[in-house]
């Protein structure tokens, strides 16, 4: 009788490690959070372990690992790496089938990612020229607020979101907060302003893929129930909540990790094509200045690359 067999996915983000373990079936074994810092060894460590005690499997029965995300190269013992643009989809649609949108907001970037039928990525747009719109915004403004960053949605749902926030970077943004705090607004009302105008951002990069429906948000922001609510009133359309959230990239990448190790994977040729045009779409931006672009970067994917779970490389420095 053939012994049972696990895969990993790793996924290595800008502030948590997230790990999880698929069985053969391709179904969710266990997973472990761990947020410890900036693309911390130590926190990567521990989510492995977590992940692996959850699902009650010894490290000696994982037949192949895959690693994602922010610091993906830095994960020990993964045998391949795939962007968190592939293994959101993958994830996503494994957790919530039939979506068709996925938003993804990390601690450093953004992201809305169309998906097809088959749950693979149809067309992109990102931002990761700044941090605006981003987990790390988000902590800008709880700091500036004097407020726990997982207090505060309810806080900003408990406020008028009238306000205006003509910053958008990070570097800035806490010296508006603190502006509109010195004219007397409420704690309330800037953090629901604030939560408003990175709602606008999001929409911006949804109408460089496309609206569809269903609509998942991924990332730690889609634990906060602000950000779920204002993206879901720009995009005038329902979210449909997760409970892990954070763990769809890590899914995505176990998922590929099984289609990998039952010999399902594409051409590596192929990948690499469609890295090398991507790399090259990259290139032909340029270096803008935050203070002075959208931060958004768009592709679609080249024909006939949509039948595979193919890697889209981001290449950068």
């Amino acid at each position: 009788m053939t012994r049972e067999w696990f895969v990993m996915g790793v996924d290595l983000g800008s502030t948590t490690a997230k790990a999880v373990v698929v069985d053969q079936d391709g179904a969710l074994r266990g997973a472990d959070v761990v947020q410890m810092g900036a693309v911390s060894p130590a926190a990567v460590a521990r989510a492995i372990a977590g992940a692996l005690a959850a699902a009650g499997v010894p490290d000696d029965r994982i037949g192949r690992t895959i690693s994602t995300g922010y610091g993906r190269k830095l994960v020990p013992g993964a045998d391949r790496s795939f962007t968190e643009i592939t293994c959101h989809a993958r994830g996503a649609a494994a957790l919530r089938p039939g979506v068709r949108l996925v938003i993804d907001i990390g601690g450093q970037d953004s992201k809305a990612i169309l998906v097809d039928e088959d749950g693979l990525v149809d067309r992109f747009a990102m931002n990761d020229r700044c941090a605006s719109g981003t987990g790390r915004f988000f902590d800008v403004l709880a700091r500036a607020l004097e407020v726990d960053i997982a207090a505060v949605g309810e806080l900003a749902l408990s406020g008028s979101g009238d306000l205006e926030v003509s910053s958008m970077c990070a570097t800035f943004a806490e010296t508006e907060v603190i502006s509109l705090l010195a004219q007397g607004r409420s704690k309330a009302d800037v953090a629901a302003s604030v939560h408003r105008a990175v709602a606008a951002r999001t929409l911006g990069l949804v109408a460089q893929v496309g609206r569809a429906s269903p609509v998942v948000m991924t990332g730690g922001v889609a634990k906060n129930p602000a950000a779920r609510h204002f993206v879901a009133r720009a995009l005038d359309r329902p979210l449909e909540f997760l409970d892990r959230p954070q763990i769809a990239g890590a899914y995505g990448a176990g998922l590929l990790a099984r289609d990998e190790y039952l010999g399902q994977a594409g051409s590596p040729v192929d990948r690499d094509a469609v890295a090398d045009e991507q790399a090259a779409a990259w290139a032909s931006t340029g270096n803008r200045d935050c203070l002075d672009c959208n931060g958004v970067l768009e592709h679609p994917l080249p024909p006939g690359a949509t039948a595979l779970p193919i890697e889209l490389s981001r290449h950068k420095g």
